[in-house]
C-alpha cells in the first residue's frame, strides 16, 4: 500500500500566504489534492508541514505554478516529477479543480476542458454500460480507469508499459485504489506482447485508452484489433479512446478505426461522441478467433520489442 508525502498545489499555497500575512495561527488546506483536509499550524512566520517548517519564499514560489504539484519535505518543495529512461518521456503531476491529471512530455493524458479526469474517465466506463465480469484496461496511466472498473468487475487486468508511470501513479493518492483494489492486476509490460499471453474470450469487454497514433501507432492496427477481438468474449464490448470526433485532428483517425475494427470483425461499431470514443462488439470467427482456445496463458512472443509508448490512463 502506497504511503504519500505531504504534496501541495498553488491554491492551498496562497491560501497559506494569506494565513501568514493575516496573523492567523492556523489555516486548513489539503494535502493530498482534496480528499481531505488537514489543520496545519501557523508559528513565528512559517507553516508546520510533517515535522518541517515551509518558509513563505517556498510557498510563494508554489503559488506561482499553477501547473505543478509540489512534495513537501523537510521544509523543501520539490515538483512531483519523475523522467522515464526507458520512453525518453519527463512525466508530472499536474492539479486540476479535482483529481490531478499526469502530462507527459507536456501533454495532459485527460481530457481538462469543460470537465475533470474523473468525469473523463466515468464517461469512458458508462460507454461501456455497466462493465461486468473480467475487464482488460490496456494503459493504466495514473490508474483511474483500472479503478472505476474494478467497482463492479470481478476483475480488472491492467497493463502499462512504462514503470515511471507505475511510481508516479503510486505518489499520487487519488490512485491508491490502483494498488490496494484486490478485483486489480497490475501488469508491466508492452501491452502489444502481453496481449499475446491471454487467452481466446478470456475477457467480457475492452477499455482501450491509448495516447495520440502519432505516438502509439500499433495500438491502432488492424493487427492489434485482431487481438483485442480474439480476447474477447462473442458478444464483448470494446471502448476505444480516439479524441474528439468532431474535431479536424481526430476525425480522419475516427473513421480509420471504424474501419479496421470492423474488418477485425468487430460488429455494432458506433461513434461516442460523449466519450470521445469508439465502441464495438466482439463478432464470430474473424479477427483471428475461429475456435476457442482452452490453453493456458503464453509468454510474449517477443519481449525484448522496441516500446510502442502506450502510456494514457
Amino acid at each position: 500500500m502506497p504511503t504519500f508525502a505531504p504534496i501541495l498545489t498553488s491554491v492551498e499555497a496562497r491560501r497559506l500566504l494569506q494565513g501568514l500575512q493575516g496573523g492567523a495561527v492556523s489555516v486548513s488546506v489539503s494535502l493530498d489534492l482534496g480528499l481531505s483536509q488537514a489543520e496545519l499550524a501557523l508559528v513565528d512566520g512559517v507553516v508546520r508541514i510533517g515535522g518541517g517548517a515551509v518558509a513563505p519564499e517556498t510557498l510563494r514560489r508554489i503559488a506561482e505554478d499553477d501547473g505543478k504539484c509540489f512534495e513537501i519535505a523537510n521544509g523543501a518543495a520539490v515538483p512531483l516529477a519523475i523522467f522515464s529512461e526507458q520512453t525518453g518521456w519527463p512525466r508530472s503531476l499536474s492539479p486540476t479543480v479535482e483529481a490531478p491529471t499526469t502530462l507527459v512530455a507536456g501533454f495532459a493524458m485527460h481530457r481538462t476542458v469543460g470537465t475533470t479526469p474523473m468525469a473523463d474517465t466515468r464517461a469512458k466506463i458508462r460507454a461501456l454500460g455497466r462493465p461486468r465480469g473480467r475487464a482488460l484496461d490496456t494503459a493504466t496511466g495514473l490508474g483511474y480507469t483500472a479503478i472505476e472498473l474494478a467497482k463492479t468487475c470481478a476483475e480488472v487486468v491492467t497493463v502499462e508499459l512504462d514503470s515511471a508511470a507505475i511510481e508516479l501513479a503510486r505518489r499520487n493518492p487519488w490512485s491508491a485504489g490502483l494498488f490496494e483494489s484486490a478485483r486489480i492486476e497490475l501488469m508491466t509490460g508492452d501491452v502489444v506482447d502481453l496481449i499475446r499471453s491471454f487467452r481466446d474470450g478470456e475477457f467480457t469487454l475492452v477499455l482501450h485508452d491509448p495516447p495520440t497514433l502519432q505516438l502509439a501507432g500499433e495500438l491502432y492496427s488492424g493487427a492489434f484489433y485482431a487481438e483485442l477481438m480474439r480476447v474477447l468474449k462473442p458478444g464483448g464490448k470494446l471502448f476505444h479512446y480516439v479524441g474528439d470526433p468532431a474535431s479536424g485532428a481526430s476525425r480522419r483517425t475516427v473513421h480509420g478505426v471504424v474501419r479496421r475494427l470492423t474488418a477485425a470483425g468487430f460488429v455494432h461499431v458506433r461513434i461516442d461522441r460523449r466519450a470521445f470514443g469508439v465502441t464495438a462488439l466482439a463478432g464470430f470467427g474473424r479477427g483471428g478467433r475461429n475456435q476457442r482456445s482452452k490453453s493456458p496463458r503464453r509468454a510474449p512472443s517477443n519481449p525484448r520489442r522496441p516500446p510502442s509508448k502506450n502510456t494514457r490512463g
